[in-house]
């Protein structure tokens, strides 16, 4: 084999290797930050949290379970944002209160 590359045939290769790494890099970067934009109008997209949630039985046809406050962690998937006098009148006719956010003190509601 007496064709060997010279010097600068291997730093021109060389050359050609580092510029696609570069690209690759360059591509990585920018979908990253299309996820980046992405995330940050899916987050200012979010509706509100809600003041008063109501937790449903496990079926449809089941009575509510707890009354929690909006950003309680107990609060199960089976979950709708209610408003204040729903809160109430869940804890009126019986729906229990979350004993871990206390939405029943928060609410102002003394069971009688």
């Amino acid at each position: 084999m007496t064709d060997s590359l010279s010097r600068l045939e291997l730093l021109r290769f060389l050359e050609r290797v580092q510029e696609q790494d570069l690209e690759r890099t360059r591509r990585w970067i920018a979908e990253e930050e299309r996820r980046q934009l992405e995330r940050q109008r899916g987050e200012q997209a979010r509706p509100p949290q809600p003041d008063w949630v109501l937790e449903l039985g496990l079926n449809r046809d089941a009575p509510a379970v707890y009354v929690h406050e909006g950003g309680c962690w107990n609060a199960g998937k089976r979950s709708n944002g209610v408003d204040r006098s729903t809160a109430l009148r869940a804890l009126v006719e019986g729906v229990a209160a979350c004993p871990h956010c206390r939405p029943d003190s928060a609410l102002g509601y003394l069971e009688g």
